[in-house]
């Protein structure tokens, strides 16, 4: 099985100028756990940002999310493969790079998002 088999198409996409409460009502909004965080040039990284680096970061600093923006707490670069790889290959790049989301390339346009729970209920369909 291939990664443009199981990836998610629709990706939500937050600047990184934004501040952390324009990405926590984009996650609301579109019930997400993260979002993907738009390059600034063609050349750029791709960058992602969580839920959990958002509470992590509310927590530090004492809920002032109007004051800081994305590009203060995401994940950046972001790690990314190819649709035609095989989705043995990114569970063991997820696994060994701890992590629970790739990003989806192609010439570094962001064409999708695959998940350890993707991948974890491939496997499980598979299995019945």
């Amino acid at each position: 099985m291939l990664v443009k088999d199981i990836m998610m198409r629709d990706v939500v996409t937050v600047s990184p100028f934004d501040t952390l409460r324009d990405a926590l009502s984009l996650m609301k909004t579109h019930n997400l756990k993260c979002l993907v965080v738009e390059q600034q040039d063609p050349h750029d990284a791709w960058g992602l940002i969580t839920y959990t680096n958002i509470v992590k970061t509310i927590v530090a600093e004492n809920g002032d999310i109007d004051l800081i923006n994305v590009y203060d707490v995401c994940a950046k670069p972001a790690i990314g493969v190819g649709e035609s790889l095989d989705v043995r290959h990114v569970a063991k790049l997820m696994t060994h790079n701890i992590v629970k989301r790739v990003l989806v390339l192609e010439d570094n346009r962001l064409v999708g998002l695959v998940t350890i729970d993707d991948i974890v209920g491939t496997v499980l369909d598979l299995l019945e």
